[in-house]
């Protein structure tokens, strides 16, 4: 079986950190990294009202 990482179209960016710790360098990211997800703030905001009926 041939290496999936090679028909990658592009590397992915810079890490900071190792083992668990290891994360992606926020200050390398750009919009071509991540995905886009404009409904985040209503999804964040509806999440943040079902916790507050739950409370007692």
């Amino acid at each position: 079986m041939a290496d999936p990482r090679e028909r990658a179209t592009s590397s992915p960016p810079p890490t900071l950190g190792e083992g668990c710790v290891r994360r992606y360098d926020p200050d390398e990211l750009s919009e071509e990294n991540g995905t886009e997800f404009p409904e985040a703030a209503e999804l964040w905001r509806k999440l943040q009202e079902e916790e507050k009926k739950k409370a007692p």
